[in-house]
This record gives structure tokens, sequence and C-alpha cells, in this order.
């Protein structure tokens, strides 16, 4: 078992997951590959320990127990898979950034369909 992140994050990348994350699974891709996206983190699921430190840091609730993933999201858990074996890093958190609003997130959230 593992995490996902899912569309959720794409764009919003807040990156207060990497930041409590125990073993540094959680990245950004770095390479050329246009099948895994830059603009969103993912979970690396070989080093994902199920610890679930990130769920509740994610302002954007990107996150999800790979089991727990919402059907319109159930293509993530490949896409988080990709990163495996690929150039990356996991980013730092801007000490100036900020947390999105209860309506930036629920506007993000009917943006992909997905309601809680």
């Amino acid at each position: 078992m593992a995490f996902t992140i899912t569309q959720l994050c794409t764009d919003c990348k807040d990156i207060s997951c990497t930041q409590v994350c125990p073993v540094d699974c959680i990245y950004e891709y770095t390479g050329d590959d246009p099948s895994i996206p830059k603009n969103m983190l993912l979970i690396d699921p070989d080093e994902c320990i199920d610890c679930n430190a990130c769920v509740p840091e994610c302002p954007w609730e990107a996150i999800f127990e790979n089991e727990e993933v919402p059907d319109v999201f159930k293509d993530d858990i490949e896409l988080n898979a990709k990163i495996m074996d690929q150039p990356r890093i996991v980013p730092e958190r801007p000490a100036d950034m900020t947390n999105p609003t209860p309506e930036e997130v629920q506007t993000n959230k009917e943006k992909y369909g997905y309601a809680d």
C-alpha cells in the first residue's frame, strides 16, 4: 500500500507534504518525458512507508491512500509510479508561500469533477 498525489495538486504544488515526509519520497519531476507532469508533485510508491504524514499537510486535499483514491483520479496511481527511477528533486517550500482558501480548494476540486 502507498499513497498517491492526485491531479488536485496540478499547478498548486503547495510543497507542505515534502516537509513532513520522513523518507523524502515526494518529488518534483525534472526530466524531459512529456508523460510525466512537472506541474504537480508525485509519490514514489516503492519508497513510501505508508506513514500518512503527508495527507493532513496537503491544503489542497490532493493526497489519498491508494485504496481510497476517488474513481476520477484512479489513473493518478499509475502516474505517480512513473516517478520511479526518473530525474527528480525533493522541493523545499518557500517561507512566503501561503495556503489556499477553502473556496480555492473547492473550486479546484470542481475543476476536476471531484466532490467529496
